[in-house]
């Protein structure tokens, strides 16, 4: 089994930086691919961000060139910069394990962008 924990959320201003980290716990074999995904208030679940085992990265047309994903296969972690935050970046987010034979996702950590 493997259990996902975010943490870094919080309030910031427009402009402003956060980095969100999402701790794996178990079995880290048969991951495929780790990821970032967000929910803003009142809409559905939408990829953020990717990252296979390979290293390739996939953005979200709205945050490309803002935000980085990141893994640290050591720490068993996979982290998500986030640059020139704006106001529709409020939501909250979930980690994401892409892992056979099933996908696991984290509790989310929200975060509010003030203007």
């Amino acid at each position: 089994q493997v259990q996902l924990v975010e943490s870094g959320g919080g309030l910031v201003q427009a402009g402003g930086s956060l980095r969100l980290s999402c701790k794996a716990s178990g079995s880290i074999s048969n991951t495929i691919a780790r990821g970032w995904y967000r929910q803003p208030p009142g809409k559905e679940r939408e990829l953020v961000a990717l990252i296979n085992n390979g290293g390739t990265t996939t953005y979200a047309d709205s945050v490309k060139g803002r935000f980085t994903i990141s893994r640290d296969n050591a720490k068993n972690t996979v982290d998500l910069q986030m640059n020139s935050l704006k106001p529709e970046d409020t939501a909250v987010y979930y980690c994401k394990v892409v892992r056979l034979p099933r996908d696991y996702w984290g509790q989310g950590t929200q975060v509010t962008v003030s203007s």
